[in-house]
């Protein structure tokens, strides 16, 4: 191996390490908050696409929906919270995903869907396609899938109303 290499696989397994970390640390504060609120839950930890994920799954999901609210909203509100604590303990700014009950992942599947939908569309008719306004984690799915379509998109507004416009080719 040349030193590059050598430098880029360190890099590579201290990002790996520090996402790691950064799991461990939202897992330990979750835990704490499903004590608190006398909830039951699993938390399973993953590293994906560069950033830590973490999990609160049940058998029962029903009581985990609590923690979902209303479109994601308790959901969004318990990520940042959990950024936090992980920034607390690190001094660095986490770009962690919090998933409750497969709410994301259920979510991203139904973006993926709308996006390759929307690229269909755009291809038929030629003609840019204004989405409806989402949250930076929709719009990043809906780019991802409009880009595996072959097109390009592009985000407009001002938040919380920033919306994906889908572009012909």
């Amino acid at each position: 191996m040349t030193e590059g290499t050598t430098t880029a696989a360190a890099e590579s397994g201290d990002t790996l390490t520090r996402l790691e970390q950064e799991g461990e640390i939202a897992a330990d504060y979750l835990e704490g908050l499903l004590d608190i609120a006398d909830l039951d839950g699993d938390i399973d930890m993953d590293v994906e696409a560069d950033r830590a994920a973490v999990s609160i799954v049940s058998d029962s999901g029903r009581d985990l929906q609590k923690l979902v609210g209303r479109d994601g909203e308790v959901l969004e509100a318990l990520q940042e919270l959990t950024r936090l604590a992980v920034h607390r303990e690190t001094g660095d700014r986490s770009r962690l995903m919090l998933d409750i009950a497969g709410f994301r992942a259920k979510k991203r599947e139904e973006l993926a869907a709308l996006g390759a939908q929307a690229a269909a569309d755009v291809k038929a008719s030629g003609e840019p396609l204004k989405l409806a306004p989402m949250t930076p984690f929709e719009r990043k799915v809906v780019h991802d899938a409009v880009a595996a379509a072959g097109l390009k998109s592009e985000s407009e507004g001002e938040e919380p109303q920033r919306f994906v416009v889908v572009l012909p080719a």
